[in-house]
């Protein structure tokens, strides 16, 4: 890495952004960070603003910037405290931060990831629906102003490593010479093995029970439908310019081979490690260079044996709804994510069966389709139809 990078961490108290600022702290020669931001643990991001020293701090409102002066240590010089969605996106455009963590989950992350990339940053992307609902947008600024982007799902950075050498952290308009297809593995989740009969009565707690990462509650649940590969797979779409029918999943319940790439020879390059985020997140702060990331060797004999088998679309609608909205365009993407938010928070919170999670989101699709021509030229364009398929999807009597 030839330069010394200033990092905002945009949703630095979820899981992502915690092991980002574990990573940064092992290498104060080379990294340091400028911002932080979180929506609902202010407390937490007074403890972190305070151990690494951030210049600057954003939260959603002014309640929240309260509690922030409350809990802030005694005679310390506080960092700048930002206020607002605004206040987000100019963060991420900010010119005292070169590399930019999106770590934001849901459709909160994506106007600040979009400005980082209007920016020219670096840009780590964790958040899925920079991608998924405005990923022919994302692309064009990554291309437009310079951008670099590199993946930090495990998987799309697996696949980012097994590509050919000298692939550059980009916005590529065709597939990489000479490969086949991208296979994105899953663990397969809590209901790997559960009888599809048996979803009907599963609660959050069972749905936020990932046999081998640990994650939020709602990332958790779309990883137990599924609906986050299927997320993935758009996602690869764009990060790689690879057409549908090129991407396959496979369920892979040991987690220690994050992603694979088949080229046209035969050969099919696979990363493996540990289910452990900071390998991800040191690549992409490292990149083109590896960073100690912390993580501990991987013992293969230990393991004994690495499964695949093909994902059952029974027992995981979910997925083959995603491949269906990929294949449909980018605005039956925006309403598979919107309305899937709409029915986790409604699921986590007891007002909807697990079951109905894919229900919802196929009235929505259905929804979508029948609307007249809508276009997605704009950040705007694509804000309205989210929030339009939101509005749709809460009316369909989940309360």
């Amino acid at each position: 890495m030839s330069r010394f990078q200033r990092v905002a961490i945009l949703g630095a108290t979820g899981s992502i952004g915690e092991s980002t600022l574990d990573v940064i702290a092992r290498h104060p020669d080379q990294l340091a960070v400028y911002a932080l931001s979180a929506h609902s643990r202010i407390e937490r991001l007074a403890e972190q603003a305070a151990a690494c020293r951030a210049a600057v701090v954003v939260v959603p409102d002014e309640a929240a910037r309260a509690r922030f002066q409350a809990v802030w240590p005694a005679g310390r010089t506080a960092p700048e405290i930002r206020v607002g969605a605004q206040a987000l996106a100019d963060t991420a455009a900010d010119a005292g931060c070169d590399t930019v963590m999106a770590a934001i989950v849901g459709a909160a992350g994506l106007p600040a990831a979009l400005a980082a990339a209007q920016s020219g940053k670096r840009v780590l992307l964790a958040n899925k629906e920079a991608l998924v609902a405005a990923g022919g947008l994302f692309m064009q600024a990554v291309r437009d102003h310079g951008a670099e982007l590199l993946p930090i799902d495990s998987e799309h950075n697996a696949i980012f490593q097994c590509l050919p050498q000298g692939t550059r952290a980009g916005a590529p308009t065709e597939p990489a010479k000479g490969v086949r297809r991208l296979l994105l593995t899953a663990s397969g989740g809590p209901f790997r093995r559960l009888d599809p009969q048996d979803l009907h009565d599963v609660t959050p707690d069972q749905a936020c029970a990932h046999p081998n990462w640990s994650m939020g509650r709602k990332i958790s649940v779309d990883s137990a439908s599924m609906l986050n590969k299927g997320l993935e797979v758009i996602e690869a779409h764009w990060l790689f310019a690879m057409p549908a029918d090129r991407i396959e999943v496979l369920i892979h319940p040991q987690s220690v081979v994050h992603s694979m790439v088949e080229y046209d020879d035969g050969s099919v390059l696979a990363q493996l490690g540990q289910p452990d985020m900071r390998t991800p997140i040191a690549y992409g702060l490292g990149f083109p260079d590896r960073l100690a990331s912390g993580v501990g060797p991987l013992d293969l004999a230990r393991c004994g044996r690495l499964d695949f088998e093909t994902p059952d679309l029974e027992r995981f609608p979910c997925l083959g709804l995603a491949f269906a909205a990929l294949r449909s365009g980018q605005g039956a993407c925006i309403a598979l994510n919107a309305a899937n938010e709409v029915a986790v928070e409604a699921f986590l919170s007891g007002r909807l069966r697990y079951t109905w999670i894919p229900k919802v989101i196929t009235a929505a699709l259905e929804w979508q389709q029948r609307q007249s021509s809508v276009t997605l030229n704009s950040l705007a364009d694509v804000l309205a139809l989210d929030a339009e398929t939101r509005a749709f999807a809460g009316n369909l009597g989940l309360a």
